[in-house]
């Protein structure tokens, strides 16, 4: 498994967790293991599973950020119809991970924003300047 993150980013291996048997689903049935990055480590998933399956057994909660605070997201209705949990995929950016199966080889990348076809959800925000604080 591969190290997850707090949520800033910082590896945390305690936030790791995979249900491997439920009460009423009984046991997790087998499935091949996928191999994937997430901003540049290696992820393993399971073969069929959405992207934030994989990423939350992992132990990672943000995939992208809020356009103008920078405040973190990840899942919140986890059926493709809001847009905490988008990210980038292979360069594409605004791929919901709660409905996209994960698969091996894939890149996948923190959103940083919305894309609004400026690149924007591509790269991190800079970093605040203190001389222009307030």
């Amino acid at each position: 498994m591969s190290q997850s993150r707090d949520e800033m980013g910082t590896p945390d291996d305690s936030a790791a967790m995979r249900i491997e048997s439920h009460t009423l689903l009984g046991p997790l049935p087998d499935a091949a293991e996928v191999h994937f990055t997430f901003d540049g480590q290696p992820v393993v998933g399971r073969a069929g599973e959405p992207i934030i399956a994989a990423l939350f057994a992992a132990g990672i909660r943000v995939l992208r950020t809020m356009p103008q605070s920078g405040e973190a997201r990840g899942g919140w209705c986890l059926v493709g119809r809001c847009t905490d949990c988008l990210v980038v995929v292979d360069g594409v950016p605004n791929i919901p991970a709660c409905i996209t199966p994960v698969a091996d080889g894939v890149c996948v990348t923190t959103q940083y924003g919305l894309d609004h076809s400026d690149g924007n959800a591509l790269d991190p925000p800079p970093a605040p300047n203190p001389s222009t604080a307030p």
